[in-house]
């Protein structure tokens, strides 16, 4: 199969086997590490992830999306490129290194020093991984991703585990870090061959400037938007406390990554294709954005109907405390899914300034919402609903922009075309409200039945409203 002639359903089919793949397997790595470690193992690790993703954007700055988006680079200019994030993630390990005590200092307890130190081991991989990420990504290898992610998160996982039974705890997280950064290091090193010039020229990365600089600082506001919670609550709610709200967000992003996450990573590198044509371009965008919203609906139904099964499946009793956390997160999966495009659409129309924009806004509706859910009430009860009602303004700012000022065409239009999936989530919120709870004694067999009656309530008003011949439509024809 050529890989310039993929198609949208091509890229998005072979990118869902990877990361289907990798759902079951989570999902059974999930089950057996929430066993053996605790909210607060939990909450110690998701503090300082917070903060080597900071430092990972700054070893990007937006090379990966430029190398997709730029067909003009030649072999020299990415292994320059290349040259240089090498010696930047260098650096950014070294600072992180020692950066570590700061992050101890500030939450009041020695034992992130150690975690810190470690997980600049991790952190200095994934920089090394942006440009080959960009490489691939570019030339649309999506097979070569869809079986590395399989594999590295195996070989991850499985030390993993082994540590957590041998009682390593919180460090056991820290060693899947390292190991699934290191493992596709290695993965991408043997696959894209990047080479490190010692005469480094910047004429490659001068090329990308003035595209990579706004995607770059969409990226650092992003970074905000999507981490304060976890950086505030553990300093003013506590590890343990965070661990709960944490394992209700990661669950909540199950369907938001997992089920929009085989389309959007492959948007970009086709969608650019069109960026010439903006008529084009708005179409298939527009094709894809309603099988988004149809799939988010259905799964938003299902995550806060079904929120006490879900949770006691996957992480037991336990866990309890993350149940309302879950249930008030994932009111806002639709909206994430569809927002989750938007950066594809901006980055093909190769208006990254606008994305950047649109970014500063959606930063500071975040941050407001953060800080009246984190000193409201001090719960994370109360951080998870102003989180997910930031979501949802958040997603009305994005397409704002991209409809308005981006693709220059009016927003009521496109609103309208969204009304049959509101209508739909209307009639699952009703039919889910009034569901007579049977099976209280079995938590499987609830699960089950409540995932089965939402499901055909859905189906049903797919059928009513026409959607799902425009769904199958879209199917066949991409």
């Amino acid at each position: 199969m050529n890989d310039s002639t993929f198609s949208i359903k091509k890229a998005s089919v072979i990118n869902a086997i990877g990361k289907y793949s990798k759902i079951l397997l989570s999902i059974m790595v999930e089950i057996i590490l929430a066993r053996l470690l605790t909210p607060y193992d939990y909450g110690i690790v998701a503090v300082v992830v917070v903060f080597t993703t900071f430092f990972t954007t700054f070893s990007d700055m937006g090379l990966s999306v430029a190398i997709v988006q730029r067909k003009d680079l030649t072999k020299s200019d990415i292994d320059n490129i290349y040259t240089f994030t090498v010696y930047i993630s260098i650096v950014l390990m070294a600072v992180f290194y020692f950066f570590s005590y700061v992050i101890a200092k500030f939450y009041g307890s020695s034992v992130y020093v150690n975690v810190g130190k470690l997980l600049s081991i991790a952190l200095f991989f994934n920089a090394l991984n942006m440009v080959p990420n960009g490489i691939l990504n570019r030339d649309k290898k999506f097979v070569t991703i869809a079986v590395r992610t399989v594999i590295v998160y195996v070989l991850s996982a499985v030390l993993t585990i082994i540590l957590a039974f041998l009682g390593a705890r919180y460090y056991a997280l820290v060693a899947q870090a390292i190991f699934s950064a290191m493992f596709t290091f290695i993965w991408n090193v043997i696959t894209t061959k990047p080479k490190f010039v010692i005469k480094y020229d910047n004429s490659g990365l001068k090329k990308v400037a003035s595209y990579s600089i706004f995607q770059f600082a969409f990226n650092l506001l992003n970074y905000f938007s999507r981490n304060l919670d976890n950086l505030l609550a553990g300093r003013f709610i506590g590890s343990t406390q965070l661990g709960y709200y944490n394992k209700a967000y990661t669950l909540m992003q199950y369907p938001v990554s997992n089920l929009s996450g085989i389309v959007t990573p492959v948007l970009h590198p086709i969608l650019s294709d069109y960026q010439n044509s903006k008529e084009i371009l708005y179409k298939k965008y527009m094709s894809i954005l309603k099988l988004l919203m149809a799939v988010g609906v259905w799964a938003e139904a299902i995550c806060i109907f079904a929120a006490p099964e879900i949770i006691g499946i996957m992480y037991g009793s336990n866990w309890n405390n993350s149940i309302i956390c879950f249930k008030l997160l994932a009111i806002s999966i639709a909206t994430q899914m569809m927002n989750s495009s938007s950066g594809a659409a901006f980055q093909a129309l190769g208006n990254t300034k606008l994305l950047f924009i649109q970014g500063c806004i959606n930063t500071t509706v975040t941050v407001f919402s953060i800080l009246i859910g984190i000193f409201s009430g001090k719960t994370i009860y109360a951080l998870a609903l102003w989180v997910a009602i930031s979501f949802i303004i958040n997603f009305f700012v994005s397409y704002f922009f991209l409809i308005v000022f981006a693709f220059k065409l009016r927003f009521m239009k496109f609103i309208v075309e969204l009304i049959p999936y509101i209508i739909i989530g209307m009639f699952l919120c009703i039919f889910g409200y009034i569901y007579p709870n049977i099976f209280k004694d079995s938590m499987y067999l609830s699960g089950l039945c409540k995932v089965l009656y939402i499901t055909f309530i859905y189906v049903i008003g797919m059928i009513l409203t026409g959607q799902s011949k425009v769904i199958t439509k879209f199917i066949k024809s991409n």
